[in-house]
């Protein structure tokens, strides 16, 4: 069972050492993944690929391509939590590996393998340091795993691109840029501006003696795509869902009233060259 997490003494926007809060984060998700499931797991599904808060399914979309060519490929999981994702693909019959951080979150996953009885290959690693060997996957993707709690997303592209093959394709979501100028409010409450949207200060909490305990890091959509094209990838599509009346979850700050007016979610389509 995941490890009670400490108490937070504070949370607010404040630079943080980076590899302190690097550190954190892997312990925090690896702490909060049996609470993180309890609260979330009914709506993602125990084997089923949910892009986002706004619902929008792999079995809908088809970001990752058609499932005939996925099942010819070799697929990588990055911050795959507890690989709800990589388990909905083994069922399409798709050769797919999970990577995460959290080893409380690989635990999950084993147990919900035993659950399902759909078996993942999970391995822990740092999506800015893959233990793969270059040209080694056909598609690579995450749904809000890694990136936004790097202060370094670049060093993520990076080694995604250098895992793919030449042509291989990279799909990532991430909270939508414009998000970050808003409070982290699900109601017309947080639909007033509170920040600049050119704020990159990272969202920190701390405990009682300061040290970081979770930290997150806004990009503008500047910063994506610049870290992207650096990489050696090329943005084919960018995906903005919009929340569908059917969806009445509330997750944070995402939820029905203010998903009606504001995007919640960016998803970007790569590829690389």
């Amino acid at each position: 069972m995941s490890a009670p997490q400490p108490p937070v003494g504070g949370a607010g926007y404040h630079d943080v050492d980076a590899a302190a809060a690097a550190r954190a984060n892997a312990a925090w998700w690896s702490d909060a993944a049996s609470q993180y499931l309890a609260e979330h797991g009914a709506f993602l599904g125990d084997a089923d690929f949910c892009w986002c808060p706004e619902g929008l399914r792999e079995a809908d979309a088809h970001l990752l391509g058609p499932l005939e060519e996925l099942r010819g490929s070799r697929v990588l999981e990055v911050g795959s939590g507890a690989a709800q994702c990589a388990r909905w693909l083994r069922a399409q019959d798709v050769e797919v590996v999970a990577t995460d951080v959290a080893a409380g979150m690989l635990e999950r996953a084993a147990e919900l393998d035993a659950v399902t009885g759909i078996s993942v290959p999970t391995v822990l690693a740092d999506a800015r340091d893959l233990p793969f060997a270059d040209a080694s996957f056909d598609v690579a993707y995450t749904a809000f795993g890694a990136i936004p709690f790097v202060p370094d997303a670049d060093r993520v592209h990076a080694e995604v691109a250098r895992v793919l093959r030449p042509g291989g394709r990279w799909v990532f979501s991430v909270t939508h840029p414009v998000r970050w100028a808003f409070p982290d409010d699900p109601t017309a409450h947080g639909l007033t501006v509170q920040r600049s949207y050119f704020d990159r200060t990272p969202y920190v909490e701390t405990d009682a003696a300061g040290a970081p305990l979770y930290a997150e890091y806004h990009r503008t959509f500047a910063d994506h795509v610049r870290d992207v094209v650096g990489a050696g990838l090329v943005i084919e599509e960018l995906v903005e869902p919009e929340w569908p009346a059917v969806n009445t979850n509330v997750w944070g700050g995402w939820g029905p009233e203010r998903g009606a007016l504001l995007p919640g979610t960016a998803i970007f389509r790569t590829r690389r060259t």
